[in-house]
């Protein structure tokens, strides 16, 4: 009697295991680990080094502006939140593309202002995004669009703990750049 026992309960275990193997095969990448998902490749994680609770301030200032930079979407996709203070907010938006191997971003702010980057790269500690925009002058020089401009956004790992964010204008193709923001994000500590 014994003997068929143990049969029976390691002919139960063997049956348990394939059955739990064989539906791990079935599973959703949804219900899978997180290491396993779509966005499991490095790649999708270049930007990592900016998450974080951040106190952001011009060169030399004391910090007046936030920003919170965080995962969402199962990892895939990196969100900034930020307050620049005397109410200007936004939200950022990246995320690495498996389809063309390019990062992209919205920009967007609470004036109205949306920014599109379709051609952004990331490596090394280093993004940079650029993108096409007109100017807010139309209405000033008798233009219905504005003027078209080129914008870049770099953002920049300095150590573990400091990031430097730095947004450019080219009115010329890019020959000459003029900053418009530069940010420096020192990581606030809990």
């Amino acid at each position: 009697m014994r003997k068929v026992q143990r049969r029976t309960k390691r002919w139960s275990g063997i049956l348990l295991m394939a059955a739990v193997v064989g539906l791990a095969g079935l599973m959703p990448r949804a219900m899978q680990a997180a290491d396993e998902g779509p966005c499991a490749d490095p790649a999708h994680h270049q930007l990592d080094y900016w998450l974080g609770n951040w106190a952001v301030s011009a060169p030399g200032s004391a910090p007046n502006a936030s920003s919170q930079v965080t995962l969402a979407l199962d990892g895939c996709v990196v969100v900034e939140n930020w307050d620049g203070g005397r109410g200007h907010i936004g939200e950022n938006v990246m995320a690495y593309s498996a389809d063309d191997r390019r990062w992209h971003g919205l920009f967007l702010d609470n004036k109205g202002r949306v920014h599109v980057f379709v051609d952004g790269k990331v490596a090394n500690g280093t993004a940079e995004f650029r993108s096409a925009s007109r100017t807010e002058d139309g209405a000033e020089n008798g233009t219905e669009n504005g003027t078209m401009v080129l914008n870049r956004v770099r953002i920049v790992r300095i150590s573990a703990d400091k990031v430097e964010q730095l947004w450019e204008k080219s009115s010329d193709h890019g020959a000459t750049w003029t900053v418009e923001f530069r940010g420096e994000y020192t990581r606030r500590r809990p």
